[in-house]
């Protein structure tokens, strides 16, 4: 038997359940597939993972954050129960424990989905996954020895106890690299931190959270094309962190704890690994980020009449990298160099995506292949699509353009 339905969503994380809830207001009959329960990707989160935004930015549609820390920073846990609540308001259609291996669009508009469970079909598709899926790691990784020193990506993290003795390489300096090195340092451990080009901004302003200053601005409304180019999008997510209430976390902070700060991974050498010299380059990029923040906001405040912050020049950087490090000295190496879309490894349309594996779409629907849709994605719409607080728009946006297509219709498939 093949189980036939009107729309697949695939995935129940915030886009997922936030397209749901919509098309359920819709009358518009659908399933959700998840893989594990609701909101596993979270569940996948080191054991001390907690939000970087503020929790009053939480909002999925219908369902503004309505807890008692506003201005807290949710650990994985809550969120997590945040969104089985959210799903469990308006009954979700979820089916969990199901994971779809491979999907193909069939010459009649319809598709082809193949799970663990059973094979199906669908008048329309939603991947709704999430728009990085993939770990990614430098070219220069390969050089590593796998048989002596333990390599994991972020996800493979859990805590430092986790992890083999020896001195500790975290490659890649974004948010999640920066906590994962106070975090281990904190923890006993010496740790090396390759540094890349990320900005970096405090984490308040004269008393107020940076996020609410940004989102004062048109910041998060930029879309792709409002980029220099479309690789501008893989700029690292500014530095700083949820952890003690909410604090500044960058290459100073960092520095300023006892973490040694060195260069772009280069890679392994000699029994060496190798740095870039490249650290005063990286911190530099950085803070002409903050130099970029500062000037919005001041045009922002300006355009408003108010007056603007005091936000002063960062402090001169002083730094002598070493340029390698013994590999015998290592007893782990973490990439959290990111990742990247992995669509084309189960969906049987490799034209509706671009080279760097982003599906070709508008508002969330495919310009490629007509009835597949996305959500969740990095820049989907605007600079805010892949957020706690961006999916809302894009989900309305999606869910009026599924609802005014002459397919689906309500009820389910014949």
């Amino acid at each position: 038997m093949v189980e036939t339905v009107t729309v697949a969503i695939v995935g129940a994380g915030q886009a997922g359940l936030s397209l749901s809830h919509e098309l359920t207001h819709a009358a518009i009959d659908h399933v959700v597939l998840e893989r594990g329960s609701v909101g596993e990707s979270w569940q996948r989160r080191w054991d001390r993972f907690r939000l970087v935004v503020p929790n009053w930015t939480v909002h999925l549609p219908g369902a503004p954050y309505d807890g008692d820390d506003p201005d807290g920073f949710m650990p994985k846990d809550e969120i997590v129960n945040f969104l089985d609540r959210y799903a469990r308001s308006f009954n979700a259609p979820i089916w969990t424990s199901v994971d779809v291996t491979a999907i193909e669009p069939l010459e009649d508009g319809t598709f082809t989905l193949r799970t663990s469970n059973a094979e199906m079909r669908a008048r329309e598709v939603v991947l709704a996954s999430g728009g990085y899926q993939r770990a990614y790691r430098p070219a220069a990784a390969r050089q590593m020895p796998v048989d002596s020193v333990l390599m994991i990506d972020a996800e493979g993290y859990s805590n430092p106890g986790a992890l083999p003795e020896g001195d500790l390489l975290i490659v890649g300096s974004g948010q999640t690299g920066c906590q994962l090195a106070e975090e281990c340092f904190e923890a006993g451990r010496n740790v090396y931190l390759a540094c890349g080009r990320a900005p970096w901004v405090p984490r308040r302003i004269e008393g107020r959270d940076v996020l609410s200053w940004i989102l004062d601005s048109d910041f998060y409304e930029v879309r792709l094309a409002d980029l220099p180019s479309p690789s501008a999008r893989f700029v690292s997510n500014p530095q700083f962190t949820g952890h003690g209430g909410g604090r500044d976390l960058n290459y100073r902070t960092l520095q300023a704890l006892g973490v040694e700060l060195v260069g772009r991974f280069a890679g392994v050498e000699d029994g060496r690994v190798h740095f870039a010299d490249d650290l005063h380059a990286s911190v530099a990029f950085g803070d002409a980020r903050y130099a970029d923040l500062r000037d919005l906001i001041a045009a922002n405040c300006a355009a408003r009449s108010v007056p603007a912050p005091a936000m002063p020049d960062p402090q001169a950087f002083e730094a002598d990298p070493p340029d390698s490090l013994d590999l015998s000295r290592v007893g782990a190496v973490i990439f959290t160099t990111g990742f990247r879309p992995d669509y084309t490894r189960w969906v049987a349309a490799a034209n509706a995506f671009d080279e760097a594996g982003f599906p070709i779409q508008v508002d969330g629907s495919s310009t490629i292949v007509s009835g597949l849709h996305f959500m969740g994605v990095h820049f989907q719409r605007k600079r805010k699509s892949a957020t706690l607080f961006g999916v809302v728009e894009d989900a309305a946006v999606l869910a009026e353009h599924m609802t005014s297509r002459s397919s689906p219709r309500s009820g389910p498939m014949r």
